[in-house]
Parts: C-alpha cells; structure tokens; sequence
C-alpha cells in the first residue's frame, strides 16, 4: 500500500486559492466602512499581524494600507495551512471632503481601525446675507 503525503493537484488548488482567493475567503484584506456624523470609519481585519508590519501611507487622494503575516520557520510539518500568509496591501480612493491631515490610526484585537474627519470646507456652513444699502452714482456721457 502507497501513502501519499502530498497531492501535487491539491497543493496547485490550495495555492491559487491563496493567490486568487475564494468566495469564502479573499485574497484581500476585509473591510467595513461608514460615516459617524462627520467622520469617516475604516475598519480591516488582520488578525495574526504584528503591529509593526503593518504600513500606512497618504499620496494625494489614495490611501494605501499593507500588512504582512510572517510565515512560521522551524522544524515542523503543516497538517492544515488555510489562512493566507504574506503581504497583503490594499488602496482606497478617498474623496476631497476628506481632512487627509488628520488620519487617526489604532490596531487592536486583530482590527486595524482607521477615523478620517470630513474637511472643514466640506462641512455645510450658514451663509449670511447682509442688508446694506448701496450707493449708486449715475455716469454721465
């Protein structure tokens, strides 16, 4: 009897899921964003990445975030490699009602939590109207 320990048809199956992603699990990192009054919300999940691997950068309008899960050295045998391992990146497009400035950036529990205030010339505003008399002159020929 053969025992077959690797399945070369699988491990091609496994590593295009890794690189394409599947329904169940993207390649990319997840994310949820919304508005809280005048804030903008990002949350992206990473769990098992060290704090400090993870990159944040602001270039015009595109937000860029990457982040890598370092792959496990030493002497052992993986019996089950489903969570993906590596660099991940992912940009955002954000808009110009965005105060880029101001970015507030935290990582905790897994989540990488991002607060981006709207712009304050994006903020609606009151405009008054001043009643005010004009002086008009009449131009002669």
């Amino acid at each position: 009897m053969l025992l077959r320990t690797t399945d070369p048809f699988r491990d091609f199956d496994r590593l295009t899921q890794q690189i394409f992603g599947t329904t169940n699990r993207p390649a990319v990192m997840p994310m949820d964003a919304w508005r809280e009054g005048e804030r903008f919300v990002i949350e992206f999940d990473l769990p098992g990445v060290a704090k400090d691997s993870i990159d944040l950068d602001v270039e015009r309008n595109v937000l860029t975030v990457r982040a890598e899960r370092v792959a496990r050295n030493g002497d052992w045998e993986a019996l089950a490699s489903e969570r993906p391992r590596g660099v991940f990146s992912r940009q955002l497009v954000l808009g110009d009602n965005l105060d880029l400035d101001r970015i507030e950036a935290a990582y905790a529990d897994g989540v990488l939590r991002l607060v981006v205030p709207v712009a304050e010339k994006a903020k609606p505003r009151k405009i008054q109207v001043s009643a005010g008399t004009e002086e008009r002159t009449a131009i002669e020929a």
